[in-house]
């Protein structure tokens, strides 16, 4: 594995960062590593249709059984034709 160092970064984005890292309980190096992970395979999914990105988006969340909807037409169109 790689070793990276950054400099320079505003005080401001490392407090947001070790707010934004201790919301999802991790420290602020794996936070930086999860954003770096979602920035860069968010180019690899360019091919991916917005459907497949939502779900591969949130899918490490669970999922959610939504109920089947009947649907039937609302009412009988005639044109006149």
């Amino acid at each position: 594995m790689a070793v990276m160092t950054i400099r320079n970064i505003d005080d401001s984005l490392k407090q947001r960062l070790r707010l934004r890292a201790a919301q999802h309980g991790r420290s602020m190096e794996e936070e930086v590593r999860d954003i770096l992970r979602s920035a860069l395979s968010a180019e690899v999914s360019q091919g991916v249709d917005a459907g497949q990105a939502i779900h591969q988006r949130f899918a490490r969340l669970g999922g959610v059984d939504l109920p089947a909807v009947s649907r039937e037409a609302i009412r009988d169109v005639d044109f006149g034709v």
